[in-house]
């Protein structure tokens, strides 16, 4: 039955990656690290372990499969393949454009760690999920950002406008205290970033808020006023310039929803893992972020 479960992700692995090709063109090469070849190379981590063993008694590179969202974090990990490659490790890039699947393969053994997330979701995904995912470190904030639709005045938002949010938990929250700070709506005092629908107070204008899962809000964008979208999913969809307000940097979601390395609980200490952080977290990686995205991503080494 295990073998199984894997084999089944290692097949949805697939599936998401050769998505990921068509969606985001703008990070090639990691797209050319993904897909079904690299996926069935890890269906057993017993054939992972013995690969592994190969590998260091003939001076082979070791593999470290990492999983990502296509942006920014795969083209961030593409930019340190170079220094991992001169300390013998041949990082992999297998690209997801969803928030569930790259942590069910990294439960399951079919990744080594995954970038994509801030630490309340993992903790939110292990208590639903029942799994003993950790961080490792953290790399990067993307404020969330309101992004024009059928509207473009944010200030002067029109009575019963449409505004989509993501619908997983934490992100909603930070959606719904960002429309709050824009004094669109009021939220309960003690809501802060456990907060949903249900804590709106006071709503002047009559908003309507639709949720919405993550990676379909820019597609939405044509059937409603506004949304409220990860800075991911605005990069791949080419929209970050359009931003008409985003997260304050000093925000408690600005100091609470760093992006992490995620890998198996007891796994922090790894040789690979430690040496995948400080690529990450060097000063080239971060001149690298802060040139390439701006006020969209930003360090937080």
């Amino acid at each position: 039955m295990k073998t199984s479960k894997k084999g089944l992700i290692a097949a949805l692995i697939a599936v998401s990656s050769l998505v990921a090709l068509s969606a985001c063109s703008a990070a090639p090469a990691a797209a050319s690290s993904t897909g079904a070849g690299s996926a069935a190379a890890s269906s057993t981590e017993a054939s992972s372990a013995a690969a592994s063993s190969a590998a260091a008694s003939s001076g082979a590179a070791k593999v470290l499969k990492v999983g990502a969202s296509p942006a920014p974090h795969a083209e961030i990990l593409e930019f340190v393949k170079d220094q991992l490659k001169e300390k013998g490790i041949d990082l992999q890039i297998v690209e997801f454009t969803d928030y569930v699947l790259p942590n069910n393969a990294l439960d399951s053994g079919e990744l080594d760690a995954n970038y994509f997330q801030h630490k309340p979701y993992l903790d939110d995904f292990n208590t639903k999920n029942g799994t003993k995912l950790a961080s490792a470190a953290a790399i990067h904030f993307e404020p969330l950002g309101v992004y024009p639709g059928k509207s473009a005045d944010i200030k002067n938002i029109t009575e019963g406008a449409q505004i989509a949010v993501p619908n997983d938990t934490t992100n909603e929250a930070r959606a719904l205290q960002l429309l709050a700070s824009l004094k669109v709506i009021e939220l309960k005092p003690n809501a802060g970033l456990l907060a949903t629908a249900k804590d709106i107070t006071a709503n002047p204008k009559k908003v309507k808020i639709i949720e919405t899962e993550a990676a379909q809000l820019p597609r939405t964008l044509q059937d409603v006023d506004f949304a409220v979208i990860n800075g991911n999913y605005a990069l791949e969809a080419k929209i970050a310039d359009k931003v008409l307000a985003t997260e304050d940097k000093s925000s408690e979601g600005a100091k609470k929803f760093a992006n992490i390395i995620a890998v198996k609980q007891g796994d922090e200490g790894r040789e690979d893992i430690k040496a995948l952080i400080a690529a990450l977290q060097s000063d080239a990686t971060k001149k690298f972020i802060e040139e390439k995205y701006g006020v969209s991503v930003v360090p937080v080494f």
